[in-house]
């Protein structure tokens, strides 16, 4: 029994290890809401305008995402499928070849079928919000969350050009932002934006993002808007099964008391 421990432990020590390395710039957390189908529709709109030029989604069909999110399949063809021999049955994939995007990028870009349940909602959500200018990169932006990533920043339109003017070490630590502790609104930091670089306010890129990674969230496990809602079946019928079961328990038991 003691050698299965050990080996137990051994095997668990490199997963507590990554995580504890994961966890090392504080992330921003963020409630994901699958009941909420105008986040997810939007969502979907992001990820397919924004991500899919070099990620993938192989793992989700385009049909089942309709469905689940109740947009109208001929919508979906006309504004969210842009390869006109690709059919709304099909799964959500891109024309790149991996040969081309190790040529361009040195690796190609990771499949975002399952990226929100192996890095985490929070993970993602901070990510995409915490990439800054740095020149000295290849794209030109580097990212407090991914240091040194090999990925531009897409949403830089939207979001602004981001100037970072604090050290590596104070990034590091969780000082990209600062927060008022009488109002609770976000002041001084790391980071500040260039003027009219972006389309969107803060506030409304938060949401744009949050909508995003609620449509990630829900890529990788679409059975749990389903899930869900059985839950809740199941514990009403067993809340009903109980008071039948209660009765007769009493019934049985009434004569030996």
């Amino acid at each position: 029994m003691k050698k299965y421990l050990i080996a137990l432990m051994m095997v668990l020590a490199p997963m507590t290890a990554s995580a504890a390395g994961g966890a090392a710039v504080p992330l921003d957390s963020i409630d994901i809401d699958l009941t909420d189908k105008a986040s997810l529709q939007r969502g979907m709109a992001a990820f397919v305008n924004r991500c899919m030029g070099c990620h993938s989604a192989q793992f989700q069909r385009f049909e089942r995402a309709a469905t689940d999110l109740e947009i109208p399949a001929d919508l979906v063809e006309e504004y969210l499928i842009f390869d006109n021999d690709k059919k709304i049955g099909e799964q959500m994939t891109i024309a790149m070849a991996k040969e081309d995007a190790t040529n361009w990028f040195g690796n190609p870009p990771p499949d975002l079928t399952l990226e929100s349940r192996l890095r985490g909602p929070d993970w993602v959500y901070t990510y995409l919000r915490s990439f800054y200018k740095d020149e000295a990169r290849p794209w030109g932006v580097n990212n407090v969350v991914f240091p040194d990533v090999g990925m531009p920043n897409v949403l830089e339109d939207l979001q602004g050009t981001v100037i970072n003017h604090c050290t590596p070490e104070e990034l590091h630590a969780g000082h990209e932002t600062k927060v008022d502790p009488l109002t609770g609104e976000r002041i001084g930091g790391c980071f500040s934006v260039e003027p009219e670089t972006g389309s969107m306010t803060e506030e409304e890129f938060d949401q744009y993002v949050y909508d995003l990674v609620n449509f990630m969230a829900y890529m990788g496990e679409p059975s749990a808007m389903v899930s869900g809602k059985i839950g809740t079946y199941v514990l009403i019928f067993l809340a009903i099964l109980f008071v039948f079961a209660y009765a007769l328990k009493k019934e049985y038991w009434k004569d030996v008391h």
